[in-house]
């Protein structure tokens, strides 16, 4: 067993070794595994990361989130109706072959995109390509599956996002930032209209717009660039290149400004207040500042290291308040961020605990925070995004917006490397940024107890 003096002996040196690594560790973190091949085939956009391993990924990332839909909850009817019965296979025969293969279909959306997903063995990369094309160029849209299926699917949607006070706030932060385009709910509150605009014509030619191929990218992980390009060109030749259909015209796609404000919505679902301030854009635009994710692990909200607040300023503002959760988020956009800090709980707890958050932040603009704290944060910030290289979806979404808006795609070794350039000052500036604009704030639950905005001492 090793004395203790030996390891104090010892603990210079292996300072120094973990430091050679971690500059090894950098200067291997832009291996071919990790970087995207960008290709075109048949007029699509093609991402593909070559990824040893015996299974693959392959995503269609459509430009058709929330914020380019026409009408509310068109974007969830083109999620739920994806996977279902096409003009060549019904939904059955569909679920029925891909369990056969041992594969893995999903469909989500965001507020940007909606992303159908296949996981899969290797060798079966031709069948799910062409599973995709199908379902992006040949969904049948029909009356009963939009009354039967997808509006049932829809209101549960709706229950599940009512019962989550978090889920509320953050729509309301976002809707007072940006009002129309990335301020529209994901999915329409309960309390909204929107089965008035639903018909199956419409959605029919709102997905024509969606999967056209300016409007799309095919983004892999896995398979060989080569192989996922020749299948793209076999089965996505038949998309239309674009769409004359008219109907994004009802609300015409402008570029994202910020407002700033406040919303309060009483609910007996729980207690929720989400801050937010103008944030960093996507990797690669022209927004992107890595400086801002710097300061969301700085400030944190849990801790890396388990039974210690660690050095999360927001860990320790509340730590006397053992109902509130709390954590630090940079919403990453095309054009443009949001930067959110939410606070859960009970009212009272939340109230207290959300001025000593504020006051955390203003501390940290004035530059009353450690440099150690603020290395700490960058290796943290540097870390999670070679961890998240681990995953086989990484990026994935980013990336295939990134080659539908004309950026530069999600390069994980390029992610993390641009953390080396962020300075201490940067991380302070940003902070101070702030505090000088325009708050948004979303408060939900016992709005009698919980803090207007100008009690907190932002400004909106």
């Amino acid at each position: 067993m090793l004395s203790r003096s030996s390891l104090s002996r010892n603990a210079p040196r292996a300072l120094s070794a973990a430091s050679a690594s971690s500059r090894r560790s950098m200067a291997s973190a832009v291996t071919p595994g990790l970087q995207y091949d960008v290709l075109e085939s048949a007029g699509v956009k093609v991402a593909n990361r070559e990824v040893a391993g015996p299974t693959s990924t392959l995503a269609l990332v459509a430009k058709a989130g929330s914020r380019y839909q026409p009408l509310p909850a068109f974007s969830d009817a083109l999620k739920f109706y994806a996977f279902q019965s096409t003009l060549k296979r019904s939904a059955l025969r569909i679920t029925r072959e891909v369990e056969l293969l041992g594969g893995e279909v999903s469909s989500t959306h965001s507020r940007e995109n909606v992303v159908l997903q296949a996981k899969f063995l290797s060798k079966d990369l031709p069948y799910f390509a062409e599973l995709l094309a199908e379902v992006a160029s040949q969904t049948k849209y029909t009356g009963h599956e939009l009354k039967e299926l997808i509006l049932p699917l829809l209101r549960y949607r709706q229950q599940a996002l009512a019962a989550n006070p978090e889920a509320i706030a953050a729509d309301a932060a976002h809707s007072v930032a940006f009002h129309r385009g990335l301020g529209e709910h994901i999915t329409p509150a309960t309390t909204g209209p929107f089965e008035q605009y639903f018909t199956a014509e419409a959605i029919a030619e709102f997905a024509k717009e969606a999967y056209a191929k300016s409007n799309i990218a095919i983004v892999g992980s896995g398979s060989n660039s080569a192989e996922v390009s020749k299948w793209v060109g076999e089965f996505f030749k038949e998309l239309p290149s674009s769409s004359s259909s008219g109907l994004t015209n009802l609300h015409p796609n402008t570029a994202t400004k910020y407002h700033g404000g406040e919303q309060r919505i009483a609910s007996k679902a729980g207690n929720a207040v989400v801050i937010a301030f103008p944030g960093s854009s996507a990797f690669g635009t022209s927004g992107y500042k890595p400086e801002i994710s710097v300061l969301a692990t700085l400030l944190g909200g849990e801790s890396s290291i388990k039974w210690t607040p660690g050095f999360s300023l927001l860990a320790k503002a509340t730590q006397g308040f053992s109902g509130v959760h709390v954590s630090t988020k940079n919403n990453a956009y095309s054009d443009a961020g949001l930067f959110t800090i939410s606070l859960t709980g009970k009212a009272d707890q939340v109230a207290a605990a959300s001025k000593n958050v504020v006051d955390a932040l203003k501390k940290t603009a004035a530059g009353e925070v450690a440099s150690e704290d603020i290395k700490k944060a960058i290796a943290l910030a540097k870390f999670r995004a070679l961890e998240s290289a681990q995953t086989l979806e990484t990026g994935l979404e980013a990336t295939g917006s990134a080659l539908i808006n004309g950026s530069k795609p999600y390069q994980i070794g390029e992610v993390a490397q641009s953390f080396d350039s962020v300075t201490e000052a940067q991380v302070k500036e940003a902070a101070k940024s702030f505090l000088s604009s325009k708050a948004s704030v979303g408060t939900v639950g016992d709005i009698w107890q919980l803090h207007y905005a100008e009690t907190l001492g932002l400004t909106i």
